[in-house]
């Protein structure tokens, strides 16, 4: 097969970053080694990327930026940063049908930003056009809405609404039908661009892992110590539901165990009482914010991940924990559902919070006492991550649906 000739649009796209920018980044980067990449950005993000090119050349990757005028002003707040996203992919039409007729691009492929809810007008080139991996159709379920302060309420309610409402964006809609393949980080996802008249859907998640990330991650070995300890890392939100985490843990009541949280947020105080109301405080621990290698040191210290979020489109932690060789514990739902399996952690339904930190309990009781189980679980996250969320492997699996594509 010959080389193809693909068009990327990627809005959030920087070198040596996490989540989206980083989505950006290794996807283009890892592509480019089977076929020509144009990458179509945010001029903002031109000194990153050059800089980091100007010591790591990478043959065949061509970034074009484009913004919008006095794009500073756009971006003011979170509002303003949806704003700007949204003008910015009709100025990036533009762009990009000006280098269709240059170039003759094969595909049109929008990765970032990864919001559903969002049309990309690159669609409208005439040539294929996939759409994704997008997200964020997922939602807290009613029944744990009883444990969010009215703040929390407040957020589930308005980010619901922005989402409902920009479903109903022709434009959205349009994109959606247009597009030849459509990926969806999530079956929550994928269910509202079914009715948004996407019609050849993939879930598929967004995040992955770079080769340097994974060897890093495995050589983390299992802690040799009388305590056992779980670990948490993640903003201290309403949603990412530590609350559940921090109950289930006192309701197992294991001797000689510690429960770690990584992160810092508006629940922290909360946090804090609940582990006080529950009698867990000297076995609790709360490190707030830490560099990247701080916290891969304190997850290297821990043997179980618990991650109780309750509408994760990603999940990126749960990757770095299973390539750690660390079991995860999570809710089966959201991006965690559809990176965990049952060889490589425990997904636990969530119906009612009673019932989850239940389970939760059962699980992190059973993980604590059987370390044979812990091995056989660790050693299948590190191959699970190596085979199908590294960076390479996404690069390859994408570079052959293109030709597959080109092909039909």
């Amino acid at each position: 097969m010959k080389s193809l000739k693909i068009l990327i649009s990627a809005y959030a796209c920087r070198p040596g970053m996490g989540s989206e920018p980083g989505v950006g980044w290794n996807t283009v980067r890892s592509l480019v080694k089977h076929h020509k990449i144009w990458v179509l950005t945010r001029e903002d993000n031109r000194p990153f990327i050059e800089a980091e090119l100007a010591n790591n050349p990478i043959p065949g990757l061509q970034f074009v930026y484009c913004d919008l005028p006095l794009s500073g002003l756009w971006k003011q707040g979170l509002q303003g940063v949806h704003l700007h996203y949204y003008l910015w992919q009709i100025s990036a039409y533009f762009r990009a049908r000006q280098l269709h007729s240059e170039v003759g691009f094969d595909v049109v492929h929008h990765i970032t930003y990864v919001r559903y809810s969002s049309p990309s007008f690159l669609s409208f080139l005439p040539i294929p056009f996939i759409w994704g991996p997008v997200g964020g159709g997922e939602s807290a379920p009613k029944a744990f809405w009883q444990d969010f302060s009215l703040r929390g309420r407040v957020y589930e309610i308005v980010r619901s609404l922005a989402h409902r409402i920009g479903e109903s964006d022709p434009f959205a809609r349009l994109t959606a039908e247009k597009s030849v393949l459509v990926r969806a980080t999530t079956e929550d996802t994928a269910v509202r661009l079914r009715q948004m008249g996407a019609k050849n859907i993939q879930v598929f998640s967004e995040s992955g892992l770079s080769p340097e990330e994974i060897s890093r991650l495995s050589q983390c070995p299992i802690p040799d110590i009388s305590t056992f300890r779980f670990i948490s890392m993640a903003r201290l939100l309403h949603w990412k539901g530590l609350h559940l985490g921090l109950r289930a843990f006192a309701k197992a009541n294991l001797p000689n165990a510690e429960y770690w949280i990584l992160g810092e947020g508006p629940e922290r105080k909360s946090l804090e009482s609940l582990a006080e109301q529950l009698g867990v405080t000297n076995q609790v621990k709360f490190w707030g914010r830490l560099s990247r290698d701080e916290t891969l040191q304190k997850l290297g210290e821990c043997h179980v991940l618990l991650h109780p979020s309750l509408h994760d489109s990603g999940g990126w932690v749960c990757l770095e924990a299973m390539a750690a060789s660390r079991p995860v514990v999570c809710l089966d739902l959201g991006g965690p559902s559809v990176q965990v399996t049952k060889e490589t952690g425990f997904k636990v339904t969530a119906n009612n919070p009673d019932q989850v930190v239940h389970d939760f309990a059962e699980v992190i009781t059973r993980l604590a006492k059987d370390s044979e189980l812990r091995v056989g679980m660790g050693q299948a996250g590190q191959r699970l991550v190596r085979e199908e969320f590294s960076w390479e492997a996404k690069g390859e699996c994408l570079a052959k649906l293109y030709e597959e594509i080109v092909n039909c």
